[in-house]
């Protein structure tokens, strides 16, 4: 690392100042344009018990300073699982316990928990050097934790690309993204798509609400603890299912409903007065971000209405011009979003591993630009409409 750096590690985001940490966070009139990059976002995971070092995310977030003036900023966690990350690394783990290697521990740049693309290496100024120098300085305090490698997730191509020119390895996933069009209603939208495909989701959406339904758009002061109660059942339900417990706990949402209220967006369908669906989303610069979602009846296409269809309506309503609707799902073709590439890089210490897994993303980046090339054969655009 250049000598004209000086980097401390911080065991917890209160550690950091939240106004000089925003201030490396890209933001406009001083608010971030990306809600998770907030520093508010990262004391309500840590203060709530959710990403610390007893769940096995503990903080070493890297802040970096010239002549004691504070340049960069790079998230880290100092990892004892790979859980809660959405980009898989279990066959390399797996390979190197087999070989009589650790894995555990490892460093992870990410948000946790959140599969939404953002800037890791946090350098207002652009300088290439002093981005460089925080993979550099994530290096050195690999070697000093005995952490077997570093990823950093749903990173920015540009930031893929920097890291690939210092010997990082890089991997390339899809999500699905809609993209607004400057549409002015939800039927604008529609009329881009394929006849057949404008019934299909006419008939979900009339079908999703037919038993008198109601969806209610809730943001900042509306949010209330009886809003959160509700959407947590939901979460809770749907968390058990898929991971057998779920990330979040219940503190988690009412410290976003303190810290940041005016960042979400829940979404919850009623019975009458009684909520039985919801969706949170979390509201960037030009992008609505959709994160999770639950249930406490099985209503046909209401998880499609609650998270996809209104999700369009919000960011039509509101001029936003993305909808990031979460990972994975390729159903999300056939409803207007579209196949985008996603981003990490890898640092591994161990030369075997990484060799191999240089070798494993040699095959794999071609194979998912194929499957690229292939889902965008599936979008339900007329023939000339995408844009």
């Amino acid at each position: 690392m250049s000598t004209d750096y000086t980097a401390t590690i911080h065991p917890t985001t209160a550690s950091i100042p939240a106004a000089v940490w925003n201030s490396l966070v890209p933001s406009t009139d001083g608010v971030p344009d990306n809600p998770f990059l907030d520093h508010a976002f990262f004391r309500a995971l840590e203060e709530s018990g959710c990403a610390t070092g007893k769940t096995g995310w503990q903080p070493q977030h890297i802040l970096l300073a010239q002549d004691d003036k504070p340049v960069g900023l790079l998230p880290l966690f100092l990892k004892s699982h790979s859980m809660g990350e959405y980009v898989f690394d279990h066959g390399w783990a797996n390979a190197l316990e087999r070989a009589g290697g650790h894995y555990y521990p490892k460093l992870q740049g990410s948000v946790p928990f959140t599969p939404a693309t953002a800037p890791k290496l946090l350098v207002p100024s652009g300088s290439l050097e002093a981005q460089a120098a925080l993979l550099q300085t994530a290096q050195q305090l690999a070697t000093r934790t005995d952490a077997s490698s570093i990823h950093l997730t749903f990173v920015p191509e540009a930031e893929a690309e920097l890291a690939g020119s210092i010997d990082w390895l890089r991997r390339v996933d899809t999500q699905f993204h809609w993209h607004n069009h400057d549409f002015k209603s939800f039927d604008d939208f529609l009329e881009t798509l394929a006849s057949r495909k404008r019934k299909v989701i006419r008939r979900e959406r009339r079908d999703a609400l037919a038993d008198g339904l109601t969806v209610r758009w809730l943001t900042g002061k509306e949010i209330e603890e009886q809003h959160w109660d509700a959407f947590f059942e939901f979460y809770e339900d749907t968390g058990a299912r898929k991971w057998g417990r779920p990330y979040l706990n219940r503190r988690f949402f009412s410290l976003l409903g303190e810290y940041m209220a005016d960042r979400v967006v829940l979404m919850l369908a009623h019975d009458g007065p009684t909520p039985i669906a919801g969706a949170i989303n979390f509201r960037g610069v030009d992008t609505l971000y959709g994160r999770n979602w639950g249930a406490t009846r099985d209503v046909p296409f209401l998880h499609f209405e609650v998270c996809y269809y209104q999700a369009i309506d919000y960011a039509i309503a509101h001029g936003l011009k993305t909808v990031e609707a979460g990972a994975q799902g390729e159903h999300k073709l056939a409803r207007g979003y579209e196949p985008v590439l996603t981003h990490s890089i890898h640092w591994i210490a161990h030369p075997g591993l990484r060799r191999a897994v240089a070798d494993y993303l040699e095959d794999e980046r071609p194979a998912i630009e194929q499957q690229q090339e292939t889902l965008e054969t599936y979008t339900p655009f007329r023939k000339g409409e995408r844009q």
